[in-house]
Parts: structure tokens; sequence; C-alpha cells
């Protein structure tokens, strides 16, 4: 041990001993197609503070859809460009995701409501007519929306819901879009098979945010109180999850890809930082 230490010095040795008892997993900031910590990184206008949810129409980047969970605005911004454009839809309230299907604009509240819209209505000051759909959510808690473009569907995600133990399973809900919203099946999320990913979770699975890759179909899952990534299949069957780098990931609430395949997380501002988008690019296979 002397001549151990003698060559590499007591701390070397301490680091080296730590690493050795240390169990290495193959989830740890690790997501396959996607480096977790090489991103580019888009400051948010002071407007966007508290941003709480993105989406893009038809995975078009050229514009992002943005909504912040205080005030009734949709905001309308390029990547990289701070200024901002926004139409009042309204009154302040908790709006924490958002989705656009059919030309419409769906906007989730936290207690499951949801307020549409058409896209065509953002163009000025204020929406001119919205519609606000009521009960078609068991009560709880909901962060966390999704709009299909291949098949014109909704999906909606528990957060906090009451049928639900979220260290058992976590339920989701799908509706049919037309010119109203109606009931067209429901999922859920095996807490289990994350657990068996991730190791014990210290807290209850709280989904903050859902996209599904465009070139895989694999759904993405954030959840910003767990700092945890979860991608199932297209059956809900998890398939690998990725912890999030709090240094970097402040409070991630939402979540998009564009047609490329590319990743975007929104996270919300704190005392240290202004609220941003992380872009990760989908790597060549």
């Amino acid at each position: 041990m002397t001549t151990f230490l003698t060559k590499y010095g007591w701390i070397s040795a301490l680091l080296l001993a730590i690493t050795a008892c240390t169990p290495k997993t193959d989830n740890d900031e690790v997501l396959s197609g996607y480096d977790l910590q090489a991103p580019q990184k888009f400051f948010m206008p002071e407007s966007l503070f508290e941003i709480s949810g993105i989406t893009f129409k038809d995975g078009l980047s050229d514009t992002i859809y943005a909504v912040q969970d205080e005030e009734g605005k949709l905001f309308r911004l390029a990547y990289g460009v701070k200024k901002q454009e926004h139409t009042r839809f309204g009154k302040k309230a908790d709006y924490e995701d958002l989705a656009i299907i059919k030309n419409q604009v769906v906007i989730l509240k936290s207690s499951g409501a949801l307020l549409t819209f058409p896209l065509s209505d953002t163009s000025g000051p204020e929406v001119d007519s919205v519609t606000e759909w009521k009960k078609l959510l068991p009560k709880g808690e909901y962060e966390a929306i999704y709009g299909g473009t291949k098949n014109e569907k909704l999906y909606v995600i528990c957060k906090n819901c009451k049928q639900d133990d979220a260290k058992v399973r976590v339920s989701g809900f799908i509706f049919q879009v037309t010119d109203s919203i109606s009931q067209a099946g429901d999922f859920e999320i095996d807490v289990q098979q994350i657990i068996a990913k991730t190791g014990k979770m210290k807290a209850a699975f709280r989904p903050s945010g859902i996209a599904r890759n465009p070139l895989t179909n694999d759904w993405y899952i954030i959840a910003a109180i767990n700092k945890l990534l979860v991608v199932t299949d297209s059956s809900w069957q998890v398939k690998e999850t990725a912890h999030l780098d709090a240094n970097m990931f402040n409070q991630p609430e939402g979540i998009a890809f564009d047609q490329a395949g590319n990743l975007y997380i929104s996270n919300e501002g704190g005392d240290l930082s202004d609220g941003n988008i992380l872009k990760f690019k989908r790597l060549s296979e």
C-alpha cells in the first residue's frame, strides 16, 4: 500500500477506490441516438422564463410554439432567435402543455381541462373563439399532452391521478379529434419496468412531458421531479431510461421532435438561469 500511495498519491488512491466501488450502469445520461451531454442551448426571452410546453406543427422546425404556466398566451418563435410573438387565448391559469392537431391548437391545463382554437386565429393579438373541454379526463394533475399528425389522435398522460399508484403504474388517455374531442382508448406505463432499468426511485414517477419520435415511433416521456427520461415502444413497453443531469436540466417540462428526429427539451428558469430549450441532434447511425 505504501508503494501504491507513493506512486499515485493518496487522493488518486481514494478516487480510484470510490470508482471501483461504484456500480456502473448503462442508463446514466445515455440514450440511443442522442448525446444528452452535448446539446445546443437556446435561452428564452424573459416572457418564457416559466416555459412549460413546446411543440411544432407537423414537425416543421422553423417555428416553435410554446406556452408558459401562468399567462394565457401562445408564443411563436424561431429557434435561436429570442424575439417572440404571441397571441392571447385565455386568462391567467396553470397552462402546462400544448399540441397542434388538424390545424387546431390544444392547450392542456393542469386540471385536465383542454382548450382548443384554430391555429389560423393566432396571427393577431387575441384568439377570436376558444372552446373549453371539461370532464374528459379523471380528476387529477396533468402536464403532458401529444397530438399525433398521422392518426389525428391526442394523447394525455397523468402526472398525479387518484386512480394511480405512481410507484406501480401511470395512466394515459387517447382522444379522437374531429369537430369535437371524443374518447378513443387508454394506456398505462408500468413503473416497475422503469424501476427495473433505473434501480429504486426515491419518488413516484410524475410525467411532465410526452412526445413521439417520428423516426422510430417510440414514446419519450420526461419527468421533471424524477430528472428522468423514459423511452417506450409504440405499445408503451419501457425500452430504456436516462437520468437527466440537474446541472443541465433545471426543470424539464416540455419535449418535442422535429421531422428530422432531432430532440428538443425545454426547461423552466431558476435562480441562476433563464428558461431554455436544449436541442439534441439525432446521431447518425
